[in-house]
């Protein structure tokens, strides 16, 4: 039974950032879901995890229990797989992170670095962040998109997180990677956070592109994301991942 793909967006955008590869996934004989989590923060009560995996979960209701599924997590989303790989309740085959942050190796993830935090803090009014396209300059975050109608629809669905989102701390279930996990990078800042999953053994690949580089070249993208999980298997202990330098 071929894997199911589950593509995880940031918190901060939205299901559009994702659209372009479940595409060419689909059209490459592969089922791709993309649950929006857009709606999970609308009221303002951490801790927002277990919304987030029952989101996620209730996306996936309609698969067989026995379905095996990978999950594929950009940016901030990367905190989020410990819980998710819990929550929905079926094999997990995989787990791979694009240009994301990680979890925790044990114990809890703080959701940001007291330096981050103490940054969103200056800039949120009434509680909650502004759009995370507004956070720049336009001519700063343009090259992150191939077009002005993309930028445009993206920003159209991004939420205005809440700062408490950022305050939470996302917990590390015991035995969320005994599975095989993956990297795909982008280009710094997360070329730190690649070397960081080399050192758990992880695969390891890297695309040169901007953060969104997925919406701006989904093919190179996909194709990446397909050859890390060509040869994963359903997980069967903590052996099972391997390392590709």
């Amino acid at each position: 039974m071929k894997p199911v793909f589950v593509l995880l967006h940031s918190l901060l955008l939205g299901p559009l950032t994702w659209a372009p590869v479940a595409a060419r996934l689909r059209a490459r004989g592969a089922a791709a879901i993309v649950p929006s989590l857009v709606r999970v923060a609308d009221a303002d009560d951490a801790p927002f995890w277990p919304r987030i995996g029952a989101t996620v979960s209730e996306s996936v209701t309609h698969l067989r229990p026995d379905q095996p599924i990978v999950l594929v997590a950009h940016s901030n989303a990367g905190l989020l797989v410990p819980t998710v790989v819990v929550a929905v309740g079926r094999p997990v085959v995989g787990c791979l992170f694009v240009d994301a942050s990680l979890p925790s190796r044990c114990g809890p993830t703080p959701a940001a670095s007291p330096e981050r935090l103490a940054y969103l803090r200056s800039m949120a009014t009434q509680g909650r962040l502004p759009p995370w396209t507004t956070w720049w300059e336009e001519s700063a975050t343009a090259s992150l998109f191939p077009d002005a109608r993309t930028r445009s629809m993206v920003a159209a669905e991004q939420p205005r997180v809440p700062l408490s989102y950022y305050e939470q701390q996302f917990p590390v279930p015991v035995g969320w990677d005994h599975r095989p996990c993956g990297y795909l990078c982008y280009g710094p800042p997360y070329d730190r956070t690649a070397q960081e999953a080399r050192t758990r053994g992880w695969d390891v690949a890297e695309i040169p592109g901007g953060h969104l580089h997925q919406l701006v070249d989904p093919d190179g993208v996909t194709a990446e994301i397909v050859t890390l999980t060509a040869s994963w298997s359903p997980p069967a202990g903590p052996d099972r991942t391997r390392s590709r330098r």
